[in-house]
């Protein structure tokens, strides 16, 4: 019983339920820059090098291809036949350069955010004040 109740309070603490979420968020931010890539920087890239340019579909097959398999990505990993996706690999590698920007260009903002936000002055102790007025005190004794 310990054993779960420790299991509990571990698991509703609020940096898992921050991870949580974060991973959860973070899948989905996943899916935007996978769209991003595939639909908007892709077909600019393509136009500019001037043709219909798909880095998916860029491979080398290493294995025996047999008769009435096209020579399509998706066809051939659904047949098993090993290929080496190096297209693939540059698509996914775009991926996480835009994405690693993306984050980076965030945590500049709140960084910038956080900065501007000044902190409030710390509260003077009591004793401090007390203190302050007795000098205050004794000084214009002294100047009168």
């Amino acid at each position: 019983m310990a054993v779960l109740k420790e299991f509990r309070e571990f698991a509703v603490k609020g940096n898992v339920m921050d991870l949580a979420v974060g991973v959860i968020i973070g899948g989905a931010f996943g899916k935007i820059v996978d769209s991003l890539v595939n639909d908007i920087v892709m077909p600019v890239i393509s136009s500019l090098l001037g043709g219909k340019i798909d880095f998916t579909n860029l491979f080398i097959v290493l294995g025996n291809v047999p008769d009435g398999v096209p020579r399509t990505f998706d066809a051939l990993k659904k047949a098993g036949i090993p290929i080496f996706a190096y297209g693939n690999f540059i698509t996914i590698s775009i991926n996480f350069i835009l994405l690693a920007f993306v984050i980076f260009q965030m945590v500049k903002v709140v960084n910038r955010i956080r900065a501007t936000e000044a902190p409030p002055p710390p509260v003077t102790p009591e004793d401090i004040i007390l203190l302050r007025e007795i000098r205050d005190s004794l000084q214009n004794k002294k100047g009168s």
